[in-house]
């Protein structure tokens, strides 16, 4: 082995030692949630809800989720699909947030929960940040990730073959040989076979994460340029505060995407407090999936239209990071994308394991042992009769 060869094997060694328990942790998570909404929808009722004429506006659900919780801010409202419930998540200050979902054609209450009391937000929780304050585990997940990365890459340099009539069988698995042996095979040819899809829900993952990283993905697939209308945020005109209509700007907000986006199957709205004058509403292509969306904000105190972002309109960098969950999930591809995320998470849980195993096989190794030399009987014989 070259001496650079052995510097990259010591760094794919010990970095992977130094990761192995956090990548295992995530990527398993990762199997868990990237179903989550398939094994959701089949164990909760609430989840689905009959279709009875038009959707209820904004206001009326807000209204009867304030009925429920007088002290809360219902500051997000979600249109989950024809055949879904509408949700709107309340904030209730100290007691955290109330998840309320409602059928959005009768405004009745089918379900409410704490968001950290469901199982696969706990999953997702510890996915992010390990269950840690968020501050310090997003950076021990992201440094983590980062690892990975480079052991994926040090992993392919290490495992390729010289020469061609060796690729055959590294590109296999030696299922009847002895088990070190096909514990070898799965950690090399599963790595090698996983590594490109590997390296891309890392790099989605931190986008999620870290938002220089999402930005620095915009700008590259922008050519480094960023387009001023879709960095820019709205801001309210505040010598304008008089109501223009004797409709509440939710509404205003939901009719208008409804009719600019007939087609949309999901809309989420937004009044968040925090910012600024703005009310925004995004109607999306597909339920459940958060790409492909047109978005509009209003101000918040006379219903005037800030901003539109039309999909057709959006520079390939908006696109992308838009598509980043999507992505991350599988979910991009439909069913088939969402198994291949799950077996390549699964895979990159496995390779901590059988990463450790072949290091641990290696240590175990007897060193200094004689070794026996074979000679021939003849020769033997040979030898004592000259002597």
């Amino acid at each position: 082995m070259s001496p650079i060869k052995k510097v990259i094997l010591f760094c794919h060694r010990w970095l992977g030692l130094i990761s192995g328990l956090v990548v295992f942790i995530v990527s398993i998570t990762g199997c868990i949630f990237c179903f989550q909404d398939e094994i959701q929808d089949a164990m909760y009722s609430y989840r689905h809800v009959n279709t009875k004429g038009e959707y209820l506006q904004p206001s009326r659900l807000v209204a009867n989720v304030k009925k429920q919780y007088p002290k809360g801010s219902p500051d997000y409202i979600y249109y989950y699909g024809v055949n879904r419930p509408a949700g709107v998540l309340t904030n209730m200050g100290k007691d955290g947030f109330e998840y309320v979902f409602l059928n959005p054609y009768t405004g009745e209450i089918t379900h409410h929960e704490k968001p950290q009391t469901n199982f696969f937000i706990i999953v997702e929780y510890i996915h992010l940040y390990l269950l840690l304050p968020p501050a310090i585990g997003k950076w021990v997940v992201g440094v983590s990730v980062i690892i990975f990365m480079v052991i994926m890459i040090t992993g392919l340099i290490l495992w390729w073959p010289k020469r061609k009539s060796d690729r055959k069988r590294s590109f296999t698995i030696k299922w009847g040989g002895r088990w070190l042996r096909v514990n070898y095979d799965l950690h090399n040819v599963l790595g090698f076979y996983a590594t490109s899809i590997a390296l891309i829900l890392a790099i989605t993952g931190l986008a999620i994460a870290f938002e220089p990283v999402s930005k620095a993905i915009y700008k590259v697939a922008n050519l480094g340029t960023n387009v001023k209308n879709e960095v820019v945020e709205p801001k309210s005109d505040s010598l304008k505060r008089a109501g223009v209509s004797d409709k509440p700007v939710i509404d205003i907000a939901f009719s208008y995407a409804r009719k600019h986006a007939p087609d949309a199957q999901m809309f989420l709205i937004h009044n968040d407090p925090s910012v600024a004058g703005a009310i925004g509403v995004g109607a999306y292509a597909k339920s459940m999936h958060y790409s492909h969306a047109n978005g509009w904000e209003f101000d918040k105190y006379n219903g005037k239209l800030l901003k539109a972002y039309i999909y057709d309109k959006k520079s390939p960098g908006l696109k992308l990071t838009e598509m980043n969950y999507d992505i991350h999930v599988g979910q991009i591809l439909g069913l088939p994308g969402k198994i291949i995320a799950f077996l390549v998470s699964l895979i990159c849980a496995s390779l901590p394991v059988t990463g450790f195993i072949i290091w641990l096989g290696k240590r175990k190794k007897p060193r200094g042992k004689k070794v026996k030399v074979a000679v021939h009987r003849k020769t033997h014989k040979k030898q004592l009769a000259a002597v």
